[in-house]
């Protein structure tokens, strides 16, 4: 797994790669204290159910700006903690599919179509741009959203999307497509 990569999907939901790299969890680093470890290690598992998180591998990015494993799980979820550099919280866990995906979506590769992953954000995401995977801030016209608890499914082939709404400025309560007509469209499922 390349999990430099990977750890920037937190943004993908919520900010742009090079402003998660530059602030991300300052509290779960390489060589950081037992208690600060401990702290990024709750936050990342509050993003999926307790089962999920208690059996998950927990990674955080370090100072030195590489992602570190805080604990070895054996589920094929990888969570991550809340990036503090985002307005609210965002904590995610996915599963290796999931991981492939994001990990296309960094390199700016297609993903392979078919091949479905699964995401959570128990504790919801923060804004993002809901037309533009790359966008860094709001402007007039990437529709900003901002979203609450929910899960993802990613990777899907495109006639799946093509059943739920795909508006550039979606209803968030409900079911709708992320990022619509690129290749890193997915479904967005709120769960509260």
């Amino acid at each position: 797994m390349n999990f430099p990569k990977i750890l920037i999907l937190t943004s993908c939901i919520v900010l742009s790669a090079p402003n998660l790299f530059a602030a991300q969890t300052k509290a779960a680093t390489h060589g950081s204290t037992a208690a600060a470890d401990q702290k990024a290690i709750a936050s990342a598992m509050s993003a999926a159910p307790k089962k999920v998180a208690a059996a998950a591998t927990i990674v955080a990015m370090g100072k030195d700006g590489k992602m570190h494993t805080l604990r070895k799980g054996h589920n094929n979820f990888t969570c991550m903690p809340d990036n503090p550099a985002t307005p609210g919280p965002d904590p995610m866990c996915m599963d290796k599919a999931a991981l492939e995906w994001a990990e296309a979506w960094m390199g700016h590769q297609p993903p392979k179509a078919g091949k479905i992953g699964f995401m959570y954000m128990l504790e919801g995401g923060t804004d993002a741009s809901n037309v533009d995977p790359y966008a860094q801030k709001p402007t007039a016209g990437n529709h900003w959203i901002k979203t609450g608890p929910h899960v993802m499914i990613v990777g899907a082939k495109p006639g799946f999307y093509d059943m739920y709404p795909k508006s550039a400025q979606p209803d968030t309560s409900i079911p709708y497509i992320m990022w619509p007509g690129t290749p890193y469209q997915h479904l967005m499922i709120p769960v509260k």
